[in-house]
């Protein structure tokens, strides 16, 4: 079992930048792919970056590319999403997810989420 733990989110000004981190316990995170997914109100979760366990990969949803980075450090057993220029549609809960077998955008694939963080991007 892997506890995860999301952290960071906030009330920022359209523009500005965020860190968010996912913290786990447990096991150790360095078996599994991470994900990065998001939900906004009234909207279906949807994908946002994953990396693998190795973090030698990434991978990124196109609406994000460029703004969006998605690392890991394994001896703390770490995940980090750092956003910047953000934009009032970011706002959402974020979520981070932990997948035994391999980097994936789909939801179905991860067997371990956190209870996500808020972030709310004013204009």
């Amino acid at each position: 079992q892997v506890q995860l733990v999301e952290s960071g989110g906030g009330l920022v000004q359209a523009g500005g930048s965020l860190r968010l981190s996912c913290a786990a316990s447990g096991r150790t995170l360095s078996s599994y792919a991470v994900g990065w997914f998001r939900q906004a109100p009234g909207k279906e979760r949807e994908f946002v970056a994953a990396i693998t366990w190795s973090g030698n990969n990434t991978y990124y949803d196109d609406s994000v590319k460029g703004r969006f980075t998605i690392s890991r450090d394994n001896a703390k057993n770490m995940v980090y999403l750092q956003i910047e220029s953000l934009k009032p549609e970011d706002t959402a809960v974020y979520y981070c997810a932990a997948d035994p077998s391999s980097m994936s955008s789909h939801s179905l694939e991860y067997d371990y989420w956190g209870q996500g963080t808020q972030v709310t991007v004013s204009s």
